[in-house]
């Protein structure tokens, strides 16, 4: 037995995680002062988003288990991956905003370059560009 693959008018445009943050106003202004984010919204003291170059991620004031994310660290588990161009460009720019940087910029067996950065919550978020 085969299944039909039915081509709809639907399209997947964008999507956007969701980090349970401990402090909404200081994840905030790490976003925007050392990843160069923009704010989106806030609501209620308790969720936010914010963006670079149209992609956003939600921040969420809410408990998170602290083992959870240390097995995660400790796995180099990441929370986002995000496809760049310019990834040695937005590198140094991250440096000089004083970012986390847990990976430096490096070429990776599979074909990319990229690096990690670690928000103040622990969430790890890889930038990779394809090599050409």
């Amino acid at each position: 037995m085969t299944s039909a693959v039915v081509r709809s008018t639907a399209r997947l445009s964008a999507i956007a995680p969701q980090f349970l943050v401990d402090d909404l106003d200081a994840a905030i202004a790490y976003y925007r002062d050392k990843l160069g984010f923009e704010v989106d919204f806030t609501y209620e003291s308790f969720y936010a988003s914010v963006s670079r170059d149209g992609l956003p991620i939600h921040l969420k004031h809410a408990p998170k288990t602290a083992s959870d994310r240390a097995h995660r660290k400790q796995h180099e588990h990441l929370d986002a991956y995000v496809a760049i161009t310019g990834v040695e460009t937005f590198y140094q720019e991250l440096k000089s905003r004083g970012a986390r940087i847990t990976k430096p910029l490096e070429e990776r067996p599979w074909d990319h370059k990229d690096f990690y950065v670690e928000d103040i919550d622990e969430y790890i978020l890889c930038f990779s560009e394809r090599k050409t």
